[in-house]
């Protein structure tokens, strides 16, 4: 039997997944705890990670050391995404925690991030035909999957974080804001010539932002709690209701959300807007969301190599 971390440092936050793999490929999740890290937090245009966001995921990474090393027979793969991908001083970001914790990250490139996101996505979900969109803090993947083959894959350098400070999107979102970001986004999608095969398909939604949208919704329409947003399903005139009731409120109003994570409040309408945007080309209308992403493609991949390594 073995143990497989996984540390997956993103954008807006830090996750860590311990997964027990037993000797016929079988596997399931033992551990799993989240920190919110803001590392893209005040990259701007320059595109620099600060040093309060370094230290505080630095921390992070080392409190999911200690609780790794208590896993008997494990082996760790630490990744990290678009924060550190696209930061002009990612080397110097990615010696410290060689240095300070010990680990060595591995970047992934924009498109290997969304093929992991087609692997977890397609093992766990019954679709021949979906659009993945896997919004992160500071990137958008997306995977256009036709007969359960991802067909095209694209990683394009907008999330909930960097929208949301730089169209202003924090607080009470003006008009202007609104639509300036709007524009911007439009354009982003334009430039992507193969989602015109993409009008007519459900969309499947991962990332932090997404699993917020379906726990307000889940809080909204129904009194018990769901214990996983796994296949739940929900209608572009739910999301548009949702959008719209965001956008009505201030910071500290959305704070008092059902469903939303306060520390996230400040992100959420940037973080739905790529959704937005494709829902409004997008005649099928469903949204499925996904717990399986990246992490879990990883595994995966390491599930399959493994067996390939033992035949």
């Amino acid at each position: 039997m073995e143990n497989l971390a996984i540390v997956d440092l993103g954008s807006n936050s830090a996750r860590m997944a311990i997964t027990e793999v037993a000797p016929d490929g079988r596997f399931r999740e033992i551990k799993r705890v989240k920190e919110n890290t803001r590392l893209s937090e005040g990259m701007g245009r320059e595109k620099v990670l600060q040093e309060a966001a370094m230290m505080r995921t630095i921390e992070a990474l080392k409190r999911f050391k200690q609780l790794y090393e208590e896993i008997p027979n494990v082996k760790v793969r630490a990744i990290t995404t678009a924060a550190v991908r696209q930061a002009r001083n990612r080397q110097e970001f990615l010696n410290r925690v060689q240095e300070e914790v010990g680990i060595q990250l591995q970047v992934l490139s924009g498109k290997k991030e969304a093929y992991y996101d087609y692997l977890g996505v397609i093992r766990t979900l019954k679709l021949n035909h979906c659009l993945i969109l896997d919004v992160g803090g500071a990137s958008c993947e997306l995977v256009l999957v036709q007969q359960r083959r991802a067909r095209d894959l694209i990683s394009i350098p907008v999330g909930a974080v960097n929208l949301s400070e730089q169209f202003h999107l924090n607080g009470y979102v003006r008009s202007a804001d609104l639509f300036r970001a709007q524009v911007a986004m439009n354009d982003r999608l334009k430039k992507i010539p193969w989602l015109r095969y993409a009008t007519r398909v459900p969309i499947v939604l991962l990332g932090g932002a997404n699993r917020t949208l379906a726990r307000m919704a889940w809080a909204y329409h129904h009194r018990h709690h769901r214990r996983t947003i796994h296949g739940y399903q929900l209608s572009a005139r739910v999301i548009y209701a949702t959008y719209r009731e965001l956008l009505n409120r201030n910071l500290a109003q959305r704070k008092r959300i059902s469903g939303l994570e306060p520390e996230r409040a400040d992100i959420i309408v940037g973080g739905m807007l790529p959704l937005v945007s494709l829902l409004q080309r997008n005649t099928d209308g469903r949204v499925i969301f996904s717990e399986s992403g990246v992490r879990e493609g990883i595994i995966t991949e390491y599930v399959n190599q493994r067996k390939q390594n033992n035949e």
